[in-house]
């Protein structure tokens, strides 16, 4: 038996285990003994609490796994993005040459945008095809969590490793370009949107796909992120039927949502990319869940 499945992991499945029980368990007993007087009033005053209570405590301790088999190598994937957003605003700009304040904006704003579409499309499914490959995956899938939470832990993770590139791009593109940001208080769930969105797609393609097929796709959405997207430039440079083809997909809602909650003052923000990705998170995250629910 391998050593994934010594003391710690079933010492993790334990914690999981009671976890569950604080929340479910524990309604019950409440339940049972007022099943005759005010079972009502106790069932809405105490269920969802300790039911509350002890999925907060599963997500904690997916995080803690994931981050404790993950620690070697979770140093250099904050490097990875701190380099990228470093490539996303200065290697752009050398290609674009003396930036107007419009260009400006356009690779300050979309290196955050980029950090967050990789992070979920490249990265996610290498982590969770490795997972699969080393076998984590299924013993994880054995212990008694609902599939949705999987995606919130490893969703939080991620959005913690795209953080410091995130910041460290909007910095040096406004030092760079010398722009002035004009944020907006809804930048925060727009990210958020954005990353759940990116992390569900990455997440439903790596638990679909056998490993090999898909880190090879993860390659592939470099290519396309980083070149074909209208995310560092404007849609209308590229060819018409591509700019037909990114008005369906999430690429350019994901650039339009970013780029108008940190640069208010230039860039609107359409309701059709909020209609758009909102689209596409829904069912990115039913087809997650349905692939990492269904039996490998």
């Amino acid at each position: 038996m391998s050593t994934e499945h010594n003391s710690p992991t079933s010492a993790l499945a334990k914690e999981f285990a009671l976890a569950k029980e604080s929340g479910v368990h524990q309604s019950s007993d409440i339940h049972s003994r007022n099943e005759n007087a005010a079972r009502t009033d106790v069932l809405v005053q105490n269920e969802p609490p300790a039911r509350v209570a002890g999925t907060l405590t599963q997500i904690r301790l997916l995080m803690q796994w994931q981050l404790s088999r993950s620690a070697q190598a979770m140093p250099l994937l904050v490097v990875v993005q701190l380099l990228l957003a470093i490539a996303t605003v200065v290697g752009y700009g050398f290609l674009v040459g003396d930036a107007d304040a419009t260009a400006g904006l356009y690779l300050t704003t979309g290196a955050p945008a980029i950090s967050l579409v990789m992070v979920g499309l490249v990265m996610t499914p290498q982590w969770v095809a490795q997972s699969r490959t080393e076998g984590s995956l299924d013993w994880m899938r054995t212990l008694p969590i609902a599939r949705p939470l999987f995606l919130i832990a490893d969703l939080a993770i991620w959005t913690l490793i795209a953080l410091p590139g995130l910041i460290l791009g909007l910095v040096m593109g406004a030092a760079r370009f010398n722009v002035e940001l004009s944020p907006q208080w809804w930048i925060v769930p727009g990210a958020l949107l954005v990353s759940l969105t990116a992390a569900s797609v990455g997440y439903g393609i790596a638990n679909l796909f056998p490993p090999p097929v898909a880190q090879v796709l993860s390659q592939v959405f470099v290519f396309v992120v980083l070149l074909f997207s209208p995310i560092s430039f404007p849609a209308q440079r590229l060819p018409e039927w591509a700019q037909t083809v990114h008005q369906w997909l999430p690429f350019e809602p994901m650039a339009q949502i970013v780029r108008g909650g940190l640069a208010s003052d230039v860039f609107t923000t359409p309701g059709r990319a909020w209609f758009v990705l909102g689209a596409w998170c829904a069912l990115s995250v039913a087809g997650a869940v349905w692939a990492l629910g269904r039996r490998p």
